[in-house]
């Protein structure tokens, strides 16, 4: 199965960044405001609390839907965040991050792929944005959440939406001791419990 790999630019480094793969070919600031009713929220739900996110449908229609239909049909129940990296993004959303499942965690996706939509929204800590690899049509199931800014991502990954609750879980969770080559394996299960939908009133 082919792994998707983000490569992450720094002043000093290239870091190995938000990898996925997917299971088939087929394309398809916390401040900021948005526009208000017209999208249901997403309550993600973890072992390390709450986590509350607001959608940008306006720049990311197709990502948005997505990520609600997955939401909806309990995709994310039983994920895990697999990556962590302090001060840059946690990475979730893979179905080889569930208990029992083959596969290695961050090589997984729904079986099918999203096409990019790249927009002028600024990842900063609290953005949800896709994971994909180098071919810009390759994201599925996998999206982080900054930590801190990661402005280089923009208009290369698919912000679709920000945390507008549960900022204290974000820093718990990437405070979590990682281990491995890249240091971003959480020595603790961070579990995604499941996603609650909050639909628009």
């Amino acid at each position: 199965m082919k792994t998707l790999r983000l490569c992450l630019l720094s002043a000093l480094a290239v870091v190995a960044g938000l990898s996925f793969s997917s299971c088939s070919n087929n394309k398809e600031s916390m401040k900021e405001p948005s526009a208000a009713g017209a999208t249901p929220r997403a309550i993600i739900h973890t072992n390390y609390g709450d986590m509350t996110v607001e959608f940008w449908p306006d720049v990311a229609p197709r990502t948005v839907e997505n990520f609600l239909k997955l939401s909806r049909e309990n995709f994310y129940n039983g994920t895990a965040f697999h990556r962590v990296i302090k001060g840059f993004m946690i990475q979730g959303g893979c179905p080889n991050s569930k208990v029992g499942a083959r596969g290695a965690p961050g090589t997984g996706g729904p079986g099918y792929q999203v096409k990019a939509e790249f927009n002028n929204r600024s990842h900063v800590k609290g953005v949800l944005s896709m994971a994909r690899s180098a071919d810009p049509d390759s994201a599925g199931s996998q999206f982080f959440v900054c930590h801190g800014d990661a402005s280089f991502l923009n208009n290369k990954y698919t912000a679709f939406g920000k945390l507008v609750a549960g900022e204290e879980t974000l820093n718990k969770i990437a405070n979590i001791r990682c281990v491995g080559m890249e240091g971003s394996t959480p020595t603790e299960r961070v579990e995604i419990t499941r996603v609650e939908i909050v639909e628009a009133k």
